[in-house]
């Protein structure tokens, strides 16, 4: 096992739509084993593969007890119930924003062997789930903010870590309001 490197906002793969996995062979299942050890690493409740530079519908979550890969996820039905919570990333560092998800969802997806598998989650499960869908889909919790916080949070990240070589570009509507 090894411990991936994990891509910041400015990275191009973050905004990629993840491809659909077509073969459930030994270097998937590798990949999967790499990236929980990557997550754990990293403190981490959830992790993508668009974080670790492979634009793959694979992921892995560590939440509540619960571990487990979803490859090609997808989410079939998402409670009545929205609720705000604080979420971070792994790939913006010290960044966090509250963001409106539904509560309960019920999931399907395959595991590293292929089988399919239905789950229905709540809490945290459902919010970290949801968070990793988005990844595949090339969109980052700071997506889910108002304009303006997004544009605040950025602007404080962009500061904190430029010292560092992190580095972020902004979306099209980030450029607008940058002014």
């Amino acid at each position: 096992m090894a411990i991936l490197p994990i891509h910041v906002l400015g990275s191009g793969v973050l905004r990629q739509e993840a491809e659909p996995v077509t073969e459930f062979d030994d270097e998937l299942r590798t990949l999967v084993a790499d990236m929980y050890e990557t997550m754990d690493t990293a403190l981490g409740v959830g992790l993508a593969a668009n974080q670790v530079g492979i634009a793959r519908r694979v992921a892995v979550i560590d939440a509540e007890d619960s571990r487990f890969v979803m490859i090609n996820p997808r989410i079939v039905e998402k409670g009545s119930t929205i609720e705000g919570a604080e979420e971070g990333c792994l790939s913006i560092p010290d960044a966090y924003g509250e963001v409106k998800r539904p509560t309960s969802i019920i999931l399907e997806a395959q595991d590293e062997h292929g089988a399919e598998f239905r789950l229905e989650l709540e809490g945290l499960r459902a919010r970290a789930v949801q968070h990793e869908i988005d990844h595949l889909d090339g969109i980052m919790f700071t997506d889910h903010l108002s304009p303006l916080k997004r544009q605040l949070l950025l602007r404080r990240w962009k500061k904190e870590h430029e010292d560092d070589g992190l580095t972020w570009l902004p979306t099209p509507e980030e450029s607008e309001t940058a002014g």
